[in-house]
C-alpha cells in the first residue's frame, strides 16, 4: 500500500490555482456533499468552529467518499500534541493560525515531522500509514505535508520573509478578518487600510517564492486576489450559502405573497 499522493500541494507546486471553500458547519454530511461540488479544497476548521478530533475523522472519511476536493484543516492553535493528533488521524494538509515569527512558523513545521527532523510522536499503525499498511510511511510522509501558516497580525506582515525562507512552510495565508482587527478595523476587512496591507502582503509572499492564499466571500475581491497572484483562494463558507441561500428563499416567497392582493 502506498500513502495519497496530496494533489492540494502538488497544484501549489506548480503554480495551478486552488479553488476552495471554509467548512464551518462540523457536518460529515455536509462536507460529503461539499467535497463533490467542484472545490479543489475544503478548510476543516476547528478553531472557530465546534468541531472536535472524532468529528474531522468522520469529515475525512466523509470527504474520501464524496470527493475529490482535498481536506485542509485549520487546527485551534500551533500546539504539538493538537497537531500530532490530527496528523494519525490522516491529515496531510494543516493551517496554522497566528503565526508571527520565523520561529512559530519553525515549531509548526517540526511538530509535522519526525525526529530528527521534528517532534512529531510516532505511532506504528494510525490511520495516516493506513493501519501499518504503508511500511515506508516514516520516510515518505514529509513530501506529502503541506504546512500553511496564517499571517493575521502586524507582526506577522513585518515578519513575513522571515516566515517565508522556513524550511517546510509550504504556503503562507492571509487572514482578513483578524488581520483587519489587528489593524484598529475589527469587522471590516474592506477597509482601505486592510485592503493595502493585503495586496501588499501578497506581493512580498510572492516576491519570497512562496504560494499565497486568502479567504473573501466576495466574488470580485476573490478574482483580484487570484489576479495579484494568490494561488489558494476560499471563496465563502458552507455556513455563509446556507445562512444567505436560505434567508434569499424565504424573502422572495414572503415578498410575493406580501405584494399579492
Amino acid at each position: 500500500m502506498k500513502i495519497a499522493q496530496n494533489r492540494f500541494r502538488r497544484g501549489l507546486e506548480a503554480g495551478e490555482v486552488q479553488i476552495g471553500l471554509w467548512s464551518i458547519l462540523s457536518s460529515h454530511l455536509t462536507v460529503e456533499i461539499l467535497a463533490g461540488a467542484g472545490f479543489d479544497w475544503l478548510v476543516l476548521d476547528t478553531e472557530h468552529a465546534p468541531n472536535e478530533l472524532p468529528m474531522v475523522l468522520s469529515q475525512l472519511q466523509a470527504c474520501a467518499a464524496g470527493g475529490p476536493a482535498h481536506p485542509v484543516v485549520r487546527v485551534p492553535w500551533n500546539d504539538m500534541v493538537t497537531i500530532k493528533r490530527y496528523l494519525d488521524i490522516g491529515v496531510q494538509s494543516l493551517l496554522i493560525p497566528y503565526v508571527e515569527t520565523a520561529q512559530d512558523a519553525a515549531n509548526a513545521v517540526s511538530y509535522t515531522r519526525y525526529p530528527p527532523k521534528g517532534l512529531r510522536g510516532f505511532s506504528a499503525a494510525p490511520r495516516a500509514n493506513g493501519f501499518g499498511r504503508v511500511k515506508d510511511y516514516c520516510a515518505v510522509c514529509d513530501d506529502e505535508m503541506a504546512v500553511l501558516v496564517q499571517i493575521e497580525t502586524r507582526k506577522g506582515l513585518d515578519n513575513i520573509e522571515a516566515i517565508a525562507a522556513v524550511d517546510g512552510v509550504t504556503g503562507l495565508f492571509i487572514g482578513p478578518g483578524d488581520l483587519s482587527a489587528a489593524l484598529g478595523h475589527v469587522g471590516n476587512p474592506k477597509h482601505p487600510e486592510v485592503l493595502e496591507a493585503i495586496d501588499d502582503a501578497i506581493a512580498r509572499i510572492r516576491a519570497a517564492g512562496k504560494p499565497a492564499g486568502i479567504l473573501t466571500p466576495d466574488a470580485a475581491l476573490a478574482r483580484r486576489y487570484i489576479e495579484l497572484g494568490c494561488t489558494y483562494v476560499a471563496v465563502g463558507s458552507d455556513v455563509g450559502i446556507l445562512a444567505r441561500t436560505a434567508e434569499a428563499l424565504a424573502t422572495s416567497f414572503k415578498g410575493a405573497a406580501t405584494a399579492a392582493p
